[in-house]
């Protein structure tokens, strides 16, 4: 540090370092993005550097059918507030909107019949199997099974940590495969067997042990909640790619160098100080053209493989094999269809693993209203989700136009309308592939290892789906913290101001 800078009182001279100090985020999705912002705020020169041609991550807008619409995710859990914080603070606040309270509907069941799923229940656990709601999908031999529940033992030893082992000891298959298994493939694309209970369901074990039954330890978890149903999800009129807009407009104003095509090959210890004063030399990001990038330090913002493959190299203790994760695809479809002005089936549909070539389908236009005003007349915006953990997307393997029309078809097994291919405006086909769910048996310890052993390396960090949990309500708190952990890190050394 320059001898000025020393003589600076405490604020000043923390404005000095930081406008003395670099910091590099590899990775432009909704984690990296924020954690940009973090930095940038304390005054940091920040680089940005995405190997792709966009920003945001699974946030993707786009036109479709002379509709612009959300062809990712389209909304973010409320709890905990720190999305919509952040909403708010990017001058968004005015956007906000609430889905329609209708339910989603249940697809799949024998005979090629649907039904809606009931509103009294967690993860598609029912707080009572006898709700004629209940008996539609799960038959009277499904009800009297599920009643077991409520004459077995509770767990007092011990409890269950598979969320499907629960159901299954406690309701049995039907209300399994039926109720639960739709629901954990549509939110977390995985088995209700590799669900952790305590991670999904916080408090269930506890709750079951003290009421005597899975049903009751429901309705006791249900009558504690303090989001009503339907309100536990918010998003953008216009779109959620309108967070990433703002996002980035925010970071230009702040000075953030942001660049896309820039694919990080990998990183190594700096032999050049990128920061005045003491301590470590930092670190230089290697480019995959051969540019380099000196920083004081490093947040890595990528998927698992990706972001193993850069910092396994230099935390030896680290698995560098990631673990394989569901590749999802969605269809986007505008179809001209009156005859879905009526929404014939709420607001989506959850399919029954194994019995369609769908995991689900969001009706765009019947759950978002400012959509639904966009749109003509009798024009639908439908989403079909294909993919599933351990299983390959059924569109896979074919062309756009196929997966179009498997899609179309699809939609109309699941909405119970025939829908005529001549009807169909446009589609678009997007990819995902999707981070283990936090809730994943195991995956807590994982990712608690990694974080450890990441953050014994000096001036590195990461964040991310893969460490933080699928969600923006789980991605954006967690690259806040890393952020400023990092940001900490580099400002100061040993609780001394440099």
């Amino acid at each position: 540090m320059s001898e000025s800078a020393e003589s600076l009182e405490p604020l000043e001279r923390l404005a000095a370092i930081a406008a003395e100090s670099r910091v590099v985020v590899v990775g432009g999705g909704m984690a990296g993005l924020t954690a940009a912002l973090e930095f940038a705020k304390v005054g940091l020169r920040v680089t940005l550097l995405e190997a792709g041609e966009r920003f945001g991550g699974v946030l993707r807008s786009a036109e479709v059918g002379g509709l612009t619409l959300d062809v990712g995710a389209e909304s973010y859990a409320t709890r905990g507030g720190v999305v919509r914080a952040l909403v708010d603070e990017l001058g968004l606040g005015d956007a906000v909107v609430t889905p329609n309270p209708a339910g989603a509907w249940v697809a799949g069941l024998p005979g090629g019949l649907a039904a809606p799923l009931p509103q009294g229940g967690v993860l598609g656990i029912p707080d009572n199997p006898w709700s004629p709601e209940v008996r539609r999908i799960i038959g009277n031999r499904g009800v009297w099974r599920a009643f077991v529940d409520r004459i077995r033992p509770p767990l007092t030893i011990g409890h269950e940590r598979s969320l499907g082992a629960l159901v299954r000891s406690r309701m049995g298959a039907r209300v399994l495969d039926r109720l639960v298994a739709p629901v954990t493939g549509g939110v977390y694309s995985a088995r209700p067997d590799d669900i952790d209970v305590d991670l999904a369901v916080p408090g269930l074990n506890a709750a079951l042990t003290r009421v005597g039954s899975l049903s009751g330890a429901v309705a006791e978890l249900r009558a504690g909640r303090t989001v009503a149903p339907g309100g536990a999800v918010e998003g953008l009129s216009g779109g959620m790619g309108r967070l990433v807009e703002a996002l980035v407009a925010r970071l230009l104003d702040l000075g953030v160098e942001l660049q896309t095509g820039a694919e990080v090959a990998a990183l190594r210890p700096s032999t050049t100080p990128a920061r005045s004063g003491g301590g470590s030399d930092g670190w230089t990001v290697v480019l995959a053209d051969g540019e380099e990038r000196d920083a004081s330090a490093v947040l890595v913002a990528l998927p698992e493989a990706a972001a193993l493959a850069l910092l396994s190299p230099h935390a030896p203790d680290l698995d560098p094999v990631a673990e394989l994760a569901p590749v999802v695809e969605v269809v986007t479809l505008v179809v001209d269809e009156p005859q879905l002005d009526a929404h014939p089936r709420g607001a989506g549909v959850l399919v029954v693993p194994g019995s369609r070539a769908a995991k689900a389908l969001t009706h765009s236009t019947a759950k978002w209203r400012w959509l639904a005003e966009q749109a003509d007349s009798g024009v639908h915006v439908l989403r079909v989700s294909f993919g599933t953990q351990g299983e390959e997307p059924a569109t896979s393997t074919l062309d756009d136009a196929d997966a179009a029309a498997l899609a179309l078809a699809e939609a109309s097994a699941l909405l119970g309308v025939a829908l005529d291919p001549a009807r169909l405006r446009a589609a678009r086909r997007e990819r995902y592939t999707q981070s283990q769910p936090g809730a994943a048996i195991g995956r807590a310890a994982r990712t608690t290892a990694a974080r450890s052993t990441i953050r014994a390396v000096p001036g590195i960090g990461a964040t991310g789906a893969w460490l933080s949990g699928t969600g923006l309500a789980q991605v954006v708190p967690d690259a806040q913290r890393e952020a400023d952990r990092l940001r900490s890190a580099v400002l100061w050394k040993g609780g001394t101001l440099l």
